[in-house]
């Protein structure tokens, strides 16, 4: 269990799934990141591609890379949580990893889409802490994208158009957070995993570990 996880180390939790979505340059990625470093009890979640693997790509690591043979069949047998086509190509989320993973007691990120997100409820409601990531305005986030340098005029502005639709599915994720401060979103985010890891619901080992501290109380 990590630094931030229940005190007593007695009482068994169930992990959990945190789902971060935004508009691209709202943050989300830097967010994630820093999750990653800071949390020790939290992986990412690595989703399977019928996307080439480029030579800087490493096996189970960046991605699990298969057939599209292969993926139809996982997709077909129900063991992808969630999936998606995307320029031609499909990615998708192995459900046996993100299982062993929660009944193990770790905690699994995902940095996925609202239709992502919408499937991986669908398939674990209970599981699932979802988080949307706002930008402070429509125009700080043209100013953001802008720059990273990294784009086009024209792949901004269609970027801003994406992101009006995702923002339209903000209601859809259980909490929301405007990012106009890192650190203070990163603080929020890292509130929200914290109270969510001692939800009683997760705590599948508190009733014997109560019952415990009963008997030991009467004997």
């Amino acid at each position: 269990m990590s630094d931030t996880d229940m005190s007593n180390s007695s009482i068994v939790r169930r992990g959990l799934m945190l789902v971060l979505s935004s508009p691209s340059g709202a943050g989300k990625s830097t967010i994630c990141r820093h999750l990653l470093d800071r949390q020790k009890n939290l992986q990412l979640s690595i989703s399977a591609t019928t996307r080439s693997k480029r030579a800087s790509e490493i096996e189970g690591v960046h991605y699990h890379f298969l057939s599209e043979r292969q993926f139809h069949a996982m997709r077909d047998r129900g063991d992808l949580l969630e999936w998606a086509e995307v320029h031609s190509n499909f990615y998708g989320t192995p459900r046996d990893p993100v299982e062993e993973a929660l009944s193990e007691g770790r905690d699994v990120l995902f940095d996925i889409d609202w239709q992502g997100t919408l499937q991986l409820k669908k398939a674990a409601r209970k599981d699932v802490v979802s988080i949307f990531v706002l930008p402070p305005s429509m125009a700080e986030l043209r100013q953001r994208l802008v720059r990273r340098a990294e784009d086009s005029d024209e792949v901004i502005e269609r970027r801003l158009k994406n992101a009006k639709v995702e923002i339209g599915h903000w209601d859809e994720y259980d909490y929301v957070i405007v990012n106009d401060d890192l650190e203070r979103a990163f603080g929020a985010v890292s509130a929200i995993v914290e109270a969510e890891r001692h939800k009683r619901e997760r705590l599948i080992g508190a009733r014997g570990f109560i019952e415990g501290m009963i008997n030991e109380a009467q004997s």
